[in-house]
């Protein structure tokens, strides 16, 4: 019996891969620090300048053209023209001046450049020529009537038996002080609602008759003073029977008062947001409480700005003082008492006198009834001021845990903020 061997197949060399050492990362470089280095001879740095603040050509451009047309102006009305006087120098300088920004603008720019110089110069000499009015006038009105003003009597004391040429340690304008706030009082107590009121009507109303009631009121805005004053004379004294008086004085101003309040109310009215009106509407209110609580209270600081429009032309009224009431040298407290005396009376009768002492007497006046009207300006805007919101303090955030005793009947350990703050309030059961 023969046995054949077992054939086993040939097997594969195995080769083996050598195995390289991990990679090793590179030994990080310390940190350097560089320090500036400063160059000897490099230039200055050039500041760098604002953006609203104009180059020194710039105002080489807007300031040079005027000091060469003032000394060009000095040359034609000084040496070549006979226009001798500060007031020809003033209006040659200021076209000169004119002519000469023009020139220079298109040399640098083009005719839109041109047009904003001369646009821009013409404004603020219309500015400044405004400026100059006002403070030249309030300046010679004080240093003319300073004398006056400096006696204590001429505040406190009236011209009841004092003449025209005495000294000005007598007499005084109290009594003109007294008769002109009592005159704007009735003034005001008369034109404040009803003015406010035609205001509102003309404005939340509206229609056929409020167009109507809008002329008038436009009309009467020009009205001559004199004539309010007779229409009050020929209505009041001539056919009511009434006497001269300050209540007489006090309707011819209200007339003249109430076009004024009436047309600027309106205007300051109808500048409130149609928005708050419909919104108030939106949620239930009514029109009235819609014009009382939402549309008044917008407009107060434009309101108060009619009344001192209205008193302004008001406590200046002579000729409806002089027609109505009349000049009186003693002090009058009763509206109905009799003839009654204002500042601008009593300024009008001082300087008609002609002479030195009364003219002073009527600058001082004249101070007086500025510095009146100006006390009138600032109480009409602290009154209109919008009152302040008080600011509440947000309450304070703290970041340690509020620790609050068990509730009762409830066991100590139950509440979670008696554990302590290292341990967890609760466990997860999962």
């Amino acid at each position: 019996m023969t046995t054949t061997p077992e054939l086993t197949p040939p097997t594969t060399p195995t080769t083996t891969t050598p195995t390289t050492p991990a990679a090793v990362d590179p030994a990080p470089t310390p940190p350097t620090t560089y320090l500036p280095h400063l160059d000897d001879d490099a230039p200055p740095p050039v500041p760098r300048r604002s953006l609203g603040r104009p180059s020194p050509d710039e105002q080489l451009t807007r300031w040079g053209p005027w000091l060469s047309s003032a000394a060009l102006a000095w040359l034609v009305t000084q040496q070549l023209l006979p226009l001798a006087g500060v007031a020809w120098f003033v209006v040659s300088w200021f076209l000169l001046g004119l002519v000469v920004t023009a020139v220079t603008a298109a040399m640098h720019g083009g005719w839109i450049e041109v047009k904003d110089r001369v646009a821009a110069a013409v404004v603020t000499g219309g500015a400044l020529s405004v400026g100059v009015a006002l403070v030249s006038t309030v300046g010679f009105v004080f240093l003319r009537g300073w004398e006056p003003l400096t006696h204590l009597n001429f505040l406190t004391d009236d011209m009841s038996g004092v003449g025209p040429k005495d000294a000005f340690d007598r007499g005084g304008i109290a009594h003109a002080i007294l008769g002109s706030l009592i005159q704007l009082g009735i003034g005001l107590a008369i034109t404040l609602p009803l003015g406010i009121g035609t205001a509102v009507f003309m404005t939340e109303v509206g229609g056929r008759f409020a167009r109507l009631v809008r002329t008038i009121v436009e009309a009467m805005t020009a009205l001559p003073s004199i004539v309010a004053g007779l229409f009050v004379y020929t209505v009041f004294i001539v056919m009511l029977g009434q006497p001269r008086s300050g209540l007489a004085a006090g309707l011819a101003i209200a007339v003249m008062m109430l076009p004024i309040i009436a047309r600027a109310a309106d205007v300051v009215l109808r500048v409130v947001p149609g928005g708050l009106r419909e919104a108030s509407l939106a949620l239930g209110a009514s029109r009235w409480k819609t014009v009382w609580h939402v549309v008044l209270p917008t407009a107060r600081p434009g309101l108060a700005t009619a009344v001192i429009l209205g008193s302004a032309r008001g406590v200046g009224e002579t000729s409806p003082v002089l027609i109505t009431s009349g000049a009186a040298a003693f002090l009058v407290t009763d509206p109905v008492g009799g003839a009654m005396n204002s500042l601008p009376l009593f300024i009008y009768s001082n300087v008609r006198s002609g002479e030195e002492q009364a003219i002073d007497r009527a600058f001082g006046a004249a101070s007086v009834l500025l510095v009146l009207v100006l006390l009138l300006f600032v109480v009409a805007r602290l009154l209109a001021r919008p009152p302040r919101t008080k600011a509440r303090g947000r309450p304070r955030v703290s970041l340690r845990p509020r620790r609050r005793g068990p509730r009762p009947g409830a066991p100590a350990d139950a509440h979670p903020s008696t554990q302590p703050l290292d341990q967890p309030e609760s466990q997860d059961p999962r």
